[in-house]
């Protein structure tokens, strides 16, 4: 019966997330819609003609390349050119790829030769015959020779190749990344991942590993360098939202210090390298946002998943232990934000055989619940994870590795995944460059001898050092005049950044009171956005252990605003575990700057509940 009840609950809650999803999507193209007639306006040029020709399809320099088919048309036509002897068809080929990487965001995954099908791949079923395998065959000669001529094609546009994966047997195929460095360090792509899980589950122990290159010890040392107070290094938990970078050099190895393979703990954390080393040199920087795994911090840990807007989610679970406490209440979180999920196993060599299997069992049995509907695929091939790296996120497909920090083993493959997946800033559902500029506050320091600086992420729009803006509201709902003094990302200075990234802003005569998480910067003009105090929104009850009724009070997050509210009206006397309403809220201290189609997550002891803004109700 209990079993049936949670079946019920999840589905309802899969059903809600669903719809939210398509609620936020609508809102989100309404406004891209509003963007470009704008610009339209502004530029006063006729649209462009949406009629296209088979050969406009299939030319890289056009932007509609994401199809497969288009895709692998593409690249027959390139190796084709690649292949001829004349000079046309030479230059012709080099135009292509730098089209093709370009449009990629700078990288691009290039397979020669036949290629499985995902589904056989993931399900490790691949037999010798060739049933549903895709692209042209080639000898091994064959590959060699496009191999020779795409290295040298990529060269002469500036970029570097190197080989991802290779087999000659039973079907010859090789998969080459392709990627140029970018120009300048506020170009660098970023790729953002949450790092949750509960306590002992090997957070900071696996980021430690991964980012300073040194296997642990089984002691913890690997994780100590990245500990920031002193009660952590006393107790071994992480207290605060901890941030790592682990950089990418164009040829896909992972830039380490020259001190990775040392045993010294007191070396290891002397001699990290610096964020402005790793960024000068990085052709991409993924950034870790480690997470606390106690129940005490899970206030921090809830801000840090819904501020950082992460492209996903690496869920730690413990070999013997499970997916136990706080790694399920991650779990549930990172679900109803709609972020991909990646799970990493980890203490797999300390782990009798029959525990693992135990712990393995449990954890695909809860991504393949109603509530979770995801398709578990254990990584244990490069192959693999170079496939699910670009399509895990859009395919509801779970990555499992199996890792061991003291032996290493199944390492390269969590390397291999971080270093092919999407950047953060690319998403343009999420992150549109067109639009004006807002800016969210999710940290704000004081500086000697460089004044107030704030952190955060850019949600629309982009911004330059000396540019005029304003942020806001404060407690009267007002925004204050300021210019941005000077430009960090990742602690590299910059002159300019753009809309998905991350970065830190230097402003001019504003006093460290003045600011607070949750506010935001927006581009300086006579009509200011309205910072709101009341509005309404569609809420599913994940739990309540009675009934929740008018004038409840409950801390809300939403983006990086994080506040108590109250409910001062409902469509329902009164709401229960799993009840559904239209609920109109207000902020108890301070009006905030919130937008429709914003998910929102509001927390009370152990009530909890998720829902989208769909209206915003304006001071009477």
């Amino acid at each position: 019966m209990d079993s049936k009840v949670d079946s019920h609950k999840m589905t309802t809650l899969r059903t809600f997330q669903n719809e939210i999803d398509e609620h936020s999507r609508e809102i989100a193209k309404q406004r891209a819609i509003q963007a470009a007639v704008e610009k339209e306006k502004e530029n006063k040029k006729p649209p462009a003609s949406k009629g296209k020709s088979k050969d406009d399809t299939l030319d890289p320099t056009t932007p509609d390349t994401s199809t497969t088919t288009n895709l692998l048309e593409i690249e027959e036509k390139f190796i084709t050119a690649l292949l001829s002897n004349t000079s046309a068809d030479h230059e012709r080929a080099r135009d292509m790829i730098a089209a093709l990487i370009t449009q990629h965001h700078g990288e691009y995954v290039f397979r020669i030769g036949l290629q499985p099908p995902p589904a056989k791949l993931f399900a490790g079923e691949l037999a010798d015959d060739a049933e549903g395998w895709t692209s042209s065959p080639r000898t091994e000669q064959e590959l060699e020779v496009i191999k020779q001529g795409i290295t040298a094609t990529v060269e002469e546009v500036g970029g570097k190749t190197s080989v991802l994966f290779e087999t000659r047997t039973p079907h010859p195929r090789i998969s080459l990344l392709l990627r140029l460095p970018p120009p300048n360090v506020s170009l660098t792509p970023e790729v953002r991942c949450a790092v949750v899980g509960n306590v002992d589950s090997g957070k900071s122990t696996t980021l430690g590993v991964l980012t300073r290159g040194a296997l642990d010890d089984g002691r913890g040392r690997a994780r100590v360098g990245l500990f920031r107070h002193k009660h952590e290094i006393e107790t071994g938990r992480t207290s605060s939202v901890g941030m790592e970078i682990l950089g990418f050099g164009p040829s896909g190895a992972p830039i380490l210090p020259n001190t990775a393979n040392s045993t010294d703990p007191d070396v290891i954390r002397r001699e990290k390298l610096g964020w402005e080393e790793i960024s000068i040199q990085a052709a991409k920087i993924v950034s870790f946002i480690d997470l606390a795994g106690h129940e005490r911090y899970l206030k921090t840990t809830l801000y840090g998943l819904t501020s950082g807007a992460p492209s996903c989610v690496i869920l730690m679970v413990g070999a013997n232990a499970g997916l136990i406490g706080m790694s399920k209440e991650h779990l549930a979180i990172a679900l109803a934000l709609s972020v991909p999920v990646v799970v990493c196993i980890t203490k797999i060599d300390m782990t009798p055989p029959n525990v693992l299997a135990e712990t393995v069992k449990q954890v695909v049995k809860i991504l393949k619940s109603p509530g979770c509907r995801k398709t578990p695929v254990f990584v244990k091939s490069v192959e693999t994870a170079v496939e699910l790296a670009t399509a895990f996120g859009k395919d509801r497909l779970c990555p499992i590795f199996l890792v061991s920090n003291v032996t290493g083993e199944g390492l390269d493959f969590v390397r291999t995944f971080l270093n092919l997946l999407p950047s953060s800033e690319a998403d343009r559902e999420k992150f549109a460059v067109n639009q004006p500029l807002e800016f969210s506050v999710t940290e704000v320091w004081s500086v000697p001898y460089v004044g107030t600086v704030v952190n955060g992420i850019i949600n629309n729009g982009s911004v330059k050092t000396g540019d005029a803006v304003l942020i806001g509201p404060d407690s009267n709902g007002n925004y204050q005049s300021t210019v941005v003094k000077s430009m960090q990302r990742k602690r590299a200075n910059v002159t300019s950044a753009e809309a998905g990234q991350c970065v830190s802003l230097a402003l001019k005569r504003v006093r460290r009171a003045a600011v607070r998480k949750g506010m935001v910067l927006v581009n300086k003009s006579d009509a200011p956005p309205k910072a709101v105090r009341q509005f309404e929104g569609q809420v599913l009850i994940l739990y309540h252990n009675t009934t929740l009724q008018k004038n409840y009070q409950a801390m809300l997050h939403c983006g990086a605003v994080r506040q108590t509210v109250r409910i001062i009206g409902m469509d329902a006397v009164c709401l229960r575990t799993g009840d559904r309403a239209t609920v109109q809220f207000e902020f108890i201290s301070h009006p905030e700057f919130i937008k429709e189609g914003m998910k929102l997550l509001f927390r009370e002891g152990k009530t909890k509940g998720l829902g989208v803004i769909t209206r915003l109700i304006p001071p009477p």
